[in-house]
């Protein structure tokens, strides 16, 4: 009789859980009904480039953060990204974004500084919370640590991960106390 133990089965089991993480982003509400949502899922060696961007992104802005999230990022076993097209306005006219009309937003200039592309439209940007929400909750179901993280999003964008405006990474680990906290600052 096969024995299934110690951290090959957990680590399969967080991929399956990242399966239905991804399951969950994609049927999330969205705004009338228009996705521009996209995700990937990241495991193995891929791991280790989004850690050494995320430490080079350290050096070159001064933010320690970089490093202490890529830590985790090392600790993880797999990390879901979740990203939005938030350069698709849905033609309400709302002026949330801070433009009179979806066409004034459509023809402001586009400042794209790696770490994301905008301005961005609040409706997508609502929809992407959404999302997230929907895929912690899965991790969460199944008793999966996990943490949204802006700067492993941020890697992920400049590496070509996902071709969205905006990313958020989702580091997903098993263990006997979640990595994803109480993390000290280097």
């Amino acid at each position: 009789m096969p024995v299934l133990t110690g951290k090959s089965v957990e680590e399969e089991a967080v991929l399956q859980v990242a399966k239905l993480m991804a399951i969950s982003a994609r049927t999330a509400p969205k705004s009338k009904g228009i996705d521009d949502i996209e995700v990937a899922i990241v495991h193995g060696e891929e791991l280790e480039k989004i850690a050494k961007k995320m430490e080079e992104l350290a050096n070159k802005t001064g933010d320690r953060n970089y490093t202490r999230d890529a830590n985790s990022v090392r600790q993880s076993y797999a990390i879901v990204l979740i990203g939005v097209h938030g350069r698709r306005p849905l033609g309400m006219n709302c002026g949330l974004c801070g433009f009179e009309s979806c066409e004034e937003f459509l023809n402001a200039k586009v400042i794209d500084r790696g770490m994301l592309r905008g301005p961005l439209c609040v409706f997508k940007l609502l929809d992407l919370g959404i999302a997230l929400g929907s895929a912690v909750k899965t991790a969460s179901l199944h008793n999966v640590d996990n943490r949204m993280m802006f700067r492993i999003g941020t890697a992920a964008r400049l590496l070509g991960l996902l071709e969205c405006d905006l990313i958020i990474g989702i580091p997903l680990a098993a263990t006997g106390k979640s990595p994803f906290f109480d993390r000290k600052e280097t």
